[in-house]
């Protein structure tokens, strides 16, 4: 494309956005980024807690991810032995060697944790996620030492912890949120909703298509029986 051409595009798109004019200046680049203004967020993305929690925890089903809620963290290797015996696995995880999972005592729940980068077809990885949105059932993953990007993708089973107190009503708070904590942004956020599927082939639905076959949410929420 010209240099006309990608101006003319540019323009289109600025008169489309309500701007007058090129964002090229330093000053205007930084401040949208110190002061970015939100989307329309929907009613149902408004909520509090425990609300948050009970639209997290329903859209994730709807995204065909399973979720058991646990009282603490030191409930997450039995909860992993659950899962491994439901679906007839063997008690066995891989978790990243900076994951801070490796601080539960997998051994009194007779689970193997086996440190070292996840490889294709491994049957269960465990990661932690920075945050989940309500909104749609979304884990956001950020990518790091702690929980490397191919754990999201190369797994048969991928097994995801998150806290009660990181779920987020919207996509736009997800962002607020991470500015607020002071993370700086990683290379990449990767947003999970339920477990890979395509429909690409005959229109039908096809599970583990792109990625793990199932997506199961350990839930840590001290609200609940435990």
């Amino acid at each position: 494309m010209s240099d006309a051409g990608r101006e003319s595009v540019f323009a289109a798109v600025r008169q489309a956005l309500g701007r007058r004019g090129p964002e090229t200046e330093p000053e205007v680049v930084t401040r949208r980024l110190e002061q970015p203004q939100p989307n329309t967020v929907p009613v149902r993305g408004q909520l509090q807690q425990p609300e948050l929690t009970e639209l997290f925890v329903a859209m994730a089903g709807q995204a065909q991810a399973t979720l058991v809620r646990l009282k603490d963290r030191e409930a997450i290797p039995a909860a992993a032995a659950d899962f491994c015996r439901d679906h007839g696995l063997p008690p066995a995880v891989v978790l990243a060697p900076a994951s801070p999972l490796n601080e539960c005592d997998w051994a009194a729940a007779g689970v193997s944790a086996e440190r070292r980068l996840v490889q294709s077809g491994d049957p269960v990885a465990m990661a932690t996620a920075a945050a989940g949105i309500a909104e749609t059932g979304t884990l956001a993953m950020l990518s790091g030492p702690e929980n490397p990007v191919t754990a999201n993708f190369l797994p048969d089973n991928h097994l995801v912890v998150i806290e009660s107190r990181d779920l987020v009503g919207t996509p736009e708070d997800l962002w607020a949120t991470l500015r607020e904590r002071g993370v700086p942004l990683p290379r990449t956020v990767n947003w999970v909703t339920g477990p890979s599927r395509s429909g690409d082939i005959e229109m039908t639905m096809l599970m583990g298509a792109h990625g793990p076959v199932r997506l199961h949410i350990l839930l840590i929420d001290d609200s609940s029986p435990g």
